[in-house]
This record gives C-alpha cells, structure tokens and sequence, in this order.
C-alpha cells in the first residue's frame, strides 16, 4: 500500500510502498477514506516533539474509511460498512475507564503516535474501538468527527458544562476551536471568538458566535471583559500560556477557565486571584468513547455543520503541501488527506 512516512528529524513526510497491514484476532482493517491534516503532526516534524513508536511510522489520527477486512472474533461488523476511528484508543480495564474517563486511560494508544496511523491506504485497529457513520453522510468530511468535533465536544460538554444563557470566550477558533464556539452556541451559550484572523472569525459567526474580537486589538481581554461584563467559562484552544492568561483574564468572579491547548511551558498564575475569587481551572484532553455516538447523531441531524470546517483535500502523495499550508496558515480551518 502508498502511506506517507514519517522519519525523525525530517520535516517532510516520505510518500512510500510499505506491506498492507493484516488483522489479527478481534481487529479490523479500515480502507482510508480521509485523515485530518493537523497542527498535532507539525509538533512531530516541525518541533522534534518524540512519538511514542519508533521511526519511521505513519501519522495521522483523524480517520474515517470503510472496513476492508475482519479478523476472527470479530462479530457485527462487514466488509463496507463506513466507519470512524478515534483518535485515542482506550483499554477499557483501568480505573479510569472504569469509572467512565476512558479518555484519560491509564493505557491509551493514540493513533499516528503509539501506533501507525491514518496518512496510508489502511490501517490496522481493534474492532471495539470503530464507530460507525450512517451511509448518507460524507464519509471523508466525516473524518475530522475523531479529533475535531469529538476534542472540543468534550471540552464543552464535560469540562466546560456549558448552560443556557452563559457567557462564555473562546480564544482561538482553528480547527478544534471552531468547533468549541460551535457547540458552545449549540448548548444555548452566547460566544464570544477571539482569534488573529478575520476570515476564521467570519466563521466563527456562522457557526454562532454572538461577537468576535481580533486578538491584534490591545488588551483585546479587557476589551472582551468590559463588552460581556465578565464570562461565565473561558476556553484557550492555541496552547499559548500568554493566551491562557488571557482567557482568564476575561472571567467574571467564580468562573471556569478551560485549557485544551496543550503547552509544554509553565504557566504563571495568581494565587490570590483564584483563591478569592474561586476561580476554577480545568484540563480537557480528547474525548470519551460513549460521546462519539452523539456526535454523530449532531451531525446526522444537520445541527452540526461539517462543510464549512473543510479548506483543503490533497491526494496522499500532495500531503506535504498540505503541511506547508498549515505552516502558512493558509486553511481556515482543516486540510483533509484523502485515498479517493
């Protein structure tokens, strides 16, 4: 099969003949039909961010396909049926899975990092992990539905519990936080957007938000902060400490503050500020296995938009133009690999 390989301290991906995978005993071989182009693979090129499996391996994580092959023990499932795969899978044994946070398993593999992901023509996962899509839905613009949709679902839904009627800021509306303004606005909230580009803020209307601020404006928080009269939640989608403070910094007394941006760096905080003012601060990381199912209903239902979040599609061997776009910022939102 054609895959697009990853070899460390390249920052291009090789476009490469490699043996197509079999499936073992209870596991399923899935022919891609599109895999996300995401900022998380730049960290692995661009910034010597180490995999998990050795190099040279297959990145890639935002899957979805049609199922190609079964393996024994395998029941319910059919060669054709149109499927996704989540970006993290869970070993649904742990504590943590035990007690339905599967998506801080103390044993998850993500896909494209522990294991071979999606920039190829197959791949190869456990079959209890597959969630599948009704046949009337685009298959490839499905596919940003495992990490796109599903990441800022959670991050609404669960940490952020978003009610009716509250104030809430999202700073950065790319490809996962697009979708935080998105089903921020679907649970009833009014949104604020605050990001550097005009166009994804065009989007970011369309998608809900009740005002949107560009982040060049100085102070642009205190701007935010004055306009709403404090947030109720604030979401940080970037992975920029300077920017988490300045989503905190838009919060009203006893608000939450939600991080989905990752950041290797430290992050400087009031201890005061927190303390007295009960502030609540609140990792979010993916997304629980039980929520895909609802996602997909949202969309099936056409009460979560998929059209608007797709800028690009590149054939496998144009990937790492789709790369460079990323760098260039040139999608507005998500660039998408496809095998069709």
């Amino acid at each position: 099969m054609k895959a697009a390989l990853y070899y460390k301290d390249e920052k291009k991906l090789r476009i490469e003949e490699v043996p197509t995978p079999e499936p073992g005993p209870g596991e399923v071989r899935v022919k891609v039909a599109a895999c996300g182009i995401c900022h998380t693979d730049l960290h692995y090129l661009d910034h010597g961010v180490p995999t998990f499996k050795e190099p040279p391996m297959i990145l890639g994580h935002e899957i979805s396909g049609t199922i190609d092959a079964v393996g024994t023990g395998v029941p319910g499932i059919e060669s054709g049926d149109h499927v996704i795969i989540p970006a993290v899978l869970t070993c649904g044994k742990c504590e943590n899975c035990r007690r339905g946070r599967e998506n801080i398993c103390n044993h998850m593999m993500m896909v494209g990092n522990n294991i071979d992901g999606g920039y190829a023509e197959f791949i190869v996962v456990p079959a209890k992990d597959l969630i599948p899509l009704p046949k009337q839905l685009n298959l490839e613009n499905c596919s940003i539905i495992a990490d796109a949709l599903s990441t800022p679902y959670h991050a609404v839904v669960n940490r952020g519990e978003i009610k009716p009627g509250q104030v809430v800021s999202v700073f950065g509306c790319g490809g996962v936080g697009i979708n935080v303004v998105q089903f921020a606005a679907l649970a009833g909230a009014k949104v604020i957007a605050v990001d550097l580009s005009d166009e994804k803020l065009a989007t970011a209307k369309k998608l809900g938000a009740y005002a949107t601020f560009n982040a060049k404006e100085e102070k642009v928080e205190k701007i935010v902060r004055k306009t709403t009269g404090g947030c109720d939640v604030a979401f940080e989608v970037i992975g920029k400490p300077e920017v988490m403070l300045q989503a905190m910094a838009t919060l009203k007394t006893g608000g939450r503050f939600v991080m989905v941006g990752y950041s290797a760096d430290n992050l400087k905080l009031s201890a005061a500020r927190i303390m007295y003012r009960e502030m609540e601060i609140r990792g979010s990381l993916g997304c629980r296995p039980v929520d895909y199912h609802s996602i997909v209903q949202l969309v099936d239902q056409g009460k979560v938009a998929l059209d608007l979040l797709i800028s690009h599609r590149y054939p496998i061997d144009e990937i790492n133009r789709g790369f460079d776009d990323l760098r260039e910022e040139k999608p507005v939102i998500r660039n998408l690999m496809v095998t069709g």
